[in-house]
């Protein structure tokens, strides 16, 4: 099968075969004109012999997260059931028995969920996240731009048969730059009302959001979780606590990077250490804190990840740790 192509600058080559998985929108030459977000696309070298293949996304630095390096491998169902299955098999070796994935835009989620009760793992999914477009979340989600559309996934979701909504709200944190995300968030207004909307349909809402405008209003809007949470100020801490809103702060996401050359330890290090103080703030102000990974971020695996975010949340919250994120997980599996 033929994909669209993009093209890495000369000297960018290095990183992906060594083993990168991220490619930024700054070390592409050009992409090809039928290049569209969500879309496969062969990555070619500076000297456009093939490097890798991955999803690409316009809208996000984050251009193309590599899928594989090898040329004969299509990116099918048959790919993602092999990589399911080699995940299900990890996370059973390791003891777990309870899994709430983000879902994606190709219906790997549905395969997930087929495959799950196999290794006797209790498996939830929103099917796919919805984004607003323009926004980030384009290389995963389905997108809206008028409500009326933004309503209609929701109860497509529900014909799907989705446990619960994830909304992307924000953008993500930018690991070059400290305290930057990398798109702005939502209005306030549309976010309370994405997550009205999707509790009048009955269903629980995960909100992937950074930075305190987007969680804020989220939390107002009463959000059942909320994923990653960067930058949070004490004030917002507060609000979290009294929500009743679970936290899954995915403290791996950065403990994982630092130190792997591949974006700056100067900014890596002040940002682990001013979430890992956030998340002791939370936890000694009573909020739900549970143990998440964001398994398939960059250097995030399934399975080992759940137990790096574990580490670090026993070493930011300190003694007793176990006993918050436990009761952070029974939440999460209740309400999900």
């Amino acid at each position: 099968m033929e994909y669209p192509k993009v093209c890495l600058r000369r000297g960018e080559e290095g990183g992906v075969l060594k083993g990168q998985r991220l490619i930024y929108d700054n070390e592409l030459d050009w992409a090809d004109d039928i290049c569209t977000d969500g879309c496969v696309v062969d990555v070619l070298d500076s000297r456009q012999r093939f490097a890798a293949r991955g999803f690409f996304n316009s809208n996000s630095r984050l251009a193309v997260r590599v899928l594989t390096r090898d040329e004969a491998e299509p990116i099918d169902r048959a790919f993602f059931a092999r990589r399911i299955e080699a995940a299900w098999h990890t996370r059973q070796t390791l003891g777990f028995s309870d899994l709430r994935d983000g879902g994606d835009r190709w219906g790997v989620c549905d395969l997930a969920a087929k495959l799950a009760p196999e290794y006797g793992i209790r498996y939830r999914s929103p099917g796919f996240p919805i984004y607003k477009i323009g926004h980030y979340g384009g290389f995963i989600g389905r997108g809206f731009d008028e409500f009326v559309e933004y309503r209609a996934l929701v109860r497509e979701a529900r014909t799907r048969g989705a446990h619960f909504i994830k909304i992307m709200i924000s953008g993500l944190m930018d690991f070059e730059r400290y305290g930057v995300l990398t798109s702005e968030p939502l209005p306030p207004k549309l976010i309370r009302d994405m997550i009205a909307c999707a509790h009048d349909e009955g269903f629980s809402v995960m909100a992937h959001a950074n930075g305190d405008e987007a969680v804020r209003a989220a939390l107002a809007g009463g959000v059942d979780s909320i994923e990653h949470g960067a930058y949070l100020t004490d004030e917002t801490l507060c609000q979290l606590a009294e929500s009743g809103a679970v936290w899954v702060p995915t403290l791996v996401t950065i403990g994982n990077l630092i130190g792997c050359g591949r974006f700056p330890d100067e900014v890596l290090t002040p940002l682990l250490a001013y979430q890992m103080n956030a998340v002791k703030k939370a936890a000694a102000l009573g909020a739900k804190i549970a143990c998440g990974s964001d398994a398939g971020a960059y250097r995030v695996l399934h399975g080992p990840g759940g137990l790096d975010e574990r580490t670090l949340l026993r070493h930011a919250i300190g003694e007793g740790a176990d006993t918050v994120t436990d009761a952070g997980n029974a939440v999460i599996m209740a309400r999900f």
